[in-house]
């Protein structure tokens, strides 16, 4: 195995050491590249790679390495080395100085240990060709920089994130870099302007990340035209003013642009919307002003817009022209008005659309029922009204709807539920924007954001809060993945369908302030998912479930309010016989405040009382002898009643009755 070049045991299920007796590690004098990543390895194992003089590289991430980064076994003395990746471990303490004798090193990967990385990335100083260096996900220690000193090395992709506290300013070895294409300084608490010098020395980058920096000001732009710079990302600072107007001019190669949770404020320039490359357009939680830009609808590359949190008013755009790869629209918590009168033509691949918290009215439009890969609508919060549009039954990749807060009537429709079974599986593009994706949605009573990866497990309807009538529908229990179900503050009637036994995964159910009856079906018991359960302020009767699994931590404020209720954990005790669970008649009581049915009570009244009057006429008809004797009772009854207000007149006229 002398002559051997290339060895990758990559996942090999490697525990402790290897076996070098058998592999033969001590004679690969000629191994150039090494992958034993993503195994179970102790520190012991570079004292066999010491004995490669020819390594020039090295794959150690993912390996449970631990302890600080190994300097008297060996590493050091790799001096071909050209790539180390140790990533994804457990290491700890300082770099050793003696990496500066590692002159060959080109690419340093130590992103995801425990280590103390100073700022100035002194120790790496002498490393003259090395122009890579990933060291996220560590602990970056602020040191005065000397003045004196000058890196010998030009990087060309840095990553320093999630790591500096209160570093106070930018790492001086930053002004002496002239070539870098990456930078990431997310979390990095620099406190300072934007550094337009890092774009303007550094022509050739290509990628600036700097989220999370406590930077403040303007947002400076560049003095000339900076065409290779793609990604931007400055969101989550303290930055103030209008965006530039002139943002185009100097920044035309921006394919990703993001700039939310800021203070931002102005109208959006027009500029934006001749930036044919860009596909992601992030500039939420700001304070920006005036209506939806019409021309956004022509930036024909552009997929991801979220314009969500800001101040802007007016109606929506009339149409999405030329937008027909926009897969996510975030509208939600401005003051748009109007009618949802937009469309997106040509544009099917749209499976995000939030519009909620505006004041939209109207009905919700037939052309949302074209968005065939829809995954998320949410459209609560506004004064829609009307029935849900038949068309929406072609949407049969919905995970989430949310209509919540509206003023939409007619009954829930069966139809558009019972046709799919919520899908939760994702391909390698809908995850494309996963990091950004963002949105609010009500489950176990609390309204919380859900941000990243976690979407795609979410699966819930809300249609709480509005006018809808009529039964639920039992094809709901075929949603076997659902988490969340909020059917709260309806006129819903009829029984709680027994199939959402099969809502195994549920765990937040809301029926509450409807007018459903009957029994509670018992075998809601078996949901050993849910942790918020609701059917108060409602007319069902019969016992309460038993309390077993997870319904024996549901309080008395699950069941409240409904008459005909009995059993724990309600103070009402079951009799031995219960009144059959057709026959309560009560309704909501915070409608009418009570629980009788009063519009059944007159209709009920009514027709008794015609049916008497219709009984007496047929029988004084058919019966002369009773027909006179009702004559004569009548003629008694008047003069008894005259004679009677003649003899008390004098006496009821003392009385003010006169």
């Amino acid at each position: 195995m002398t002559s051997l070049r290339t060895l990758i045991l990559q996942s090999c299920r490697i525990d402790g050491q290897i076996p070098t007796t058998q592999v033969g590690f001590f004679n690969l004098k000629n191994l150039e590249f090494l992958d034993l990543s993503s195994n179970t390895l102790s520190n012991n194992i570079l004292q066999t790679i010491r004995t490669m003089p020819s390594l020039k590289t090295l794959w150690l991430q993912n390996c449970s390495l631990n302890g600080q980064l190994p300097t008297t076994q060996g590493l050091c003395d790799l001096n071909h080395l050209q790539e180390l990746y140790m990533y994804d471990n457990d290491l700890i303490g300082f770099l050793p100085p003696c990496l500066a004798n590692m002159t060959s090193l080109q690419r340093l990967y130590l992103s995801s240990n425990h280590l103390k990385i100073p700022m100035s990335l002194s120790p790496l100083y002498n490393l003259s060709k090395l122009k890579s260096f990933y060291g996220s996900g560590n602990e970056i220690c602020a040191e005065e920089d000397d003045h004196n000193l000058t890196p010998k090395f030009q990087l060309e992709s840095l990553s320093l994130s999630n790591g500096g506290q209160n570093t106070r300013a930018f790492p001086k070895f930053l002004y002496h870099q002239f070539s870098l294409q990456s930078l990431d300084l997310t979390n990095f608490q620099i406190k300072g302007e934007f550094p337009n010098w890092l774009i303007e020395n550094n022509t050739y980058l290509k990628r600036l990340s700097l989220e999370n920096c406590s930077l403040s000001g303007p947002f400076l732009l560049p003095k000339s035209s900076h065409v290779n710079l793609s990604f931007l990302s400055i969101s989550m600072n303290h930055f103030q003013g209008q965006i530039p107007s002139e943002i185009r001019a100097h920044l035309p190669g921006l394919e990703v642009l993001l700039m939310s949770d800021n203070g931002f404020n102005g109208s959006i320039p027009s500029s934006l919307g001749n930036m044919s490359l860009m596909y992601e357009l992030d500039l939420s939680n700001n304070s920006l002003q005036g209506q939806i830009p019409g021309w956004i609808g022509n930036m024909s590359s552009l997929e991801f817009l979220d314009l969500s949190r800001n101040n802007l008013s007016g109606p929506l755009p009339p149409r999405f022209n030329t937008s027909s790869k926009l897969r996510v629209v975030y509208l939600s918590r401005n003051k748009l008005q109007g009618p949802i009168a937009m469309a997106f033509y040509d544009s099917s691949e749209i499976f995000a659309l939030d519009l909620s918290h505006n004041d939209l009215t109207g009905r919700i439009p037939e052309w949302i029922g074209r968005l065939s890969n829809l995954r998320f609508l949410l459209l609560s919060y506004n004064n829609l009204e009307g029935e849900i549009p038949i068309r929406l039954c072609r949407l049969d990749q919905l995970t989430v709807i949310d209509l919540s807060h509206n003023y939409l009537s007619g009954n829930i429709l069966s139809w558009m539920i019972s046709t799919h079974p919520f899908p939760f599986q994702y391909n390698s593009h809908d995850s494309m924007f996963s990091s950004q994706q963002s949105f609010e949605f009500t489950t176990k009573n609390v309204s919380l954001p859900y941000k990243g990866s976690i979407i795609q497990y979410l699966i819930g309807i809300d249609f709480s809060c509005n006018n809808f009538t009529g039964n639920i529908p039992p094809e709901i229990g075929n949603l076997s993945k659902i988490k969340a179900l909020n059917l709260s503050h309806n006129s819903l009637t009829g029984p709680i369908p027994p199939t959402f036994w099969n809502l195994k995964e549920i765990e937040s159910l809301d029926l509450s302030y409807n007018k459903l009856d009957g029994e509670i079906p018992p075998r809601l018991t078996e949901l050993f998912s849910l942790e918020v359960f609701s059917v108060a302020h409602n007319n069902l009767s019969g016992k309460t479930p038993a309390r077993v699994a997870q319904f024996a931590t549901f309080d008395e404020s699950c069941y409240k309010d409904n008459p005909f209720l009995c059993g724990e954990p309600l103070p009402k005790i079951c009799a031995a016989v219960m009144p059959p669970s057709s026959t309560p008649t009560s309704t909501n009581n915070e409608d009418h405040g009570g629980f009788m049915n009063m519009e059944v009570f007159y209709v009920t009244f009514w027709v008794a009382y015609i049916m008497v009057l219709l009984v007496i006429g047929a029988v004084l008809y058919i019966n002369p002898y009773w027909r006179r004797a009702w004559f004569h009772f009548i003629e008694v009854s008047i003069n008894n009643c005259y004679y009677f207000l003649v003899d008390n007149l004098p006496i009821l006229s003392k009385f003010g009755f006169s």
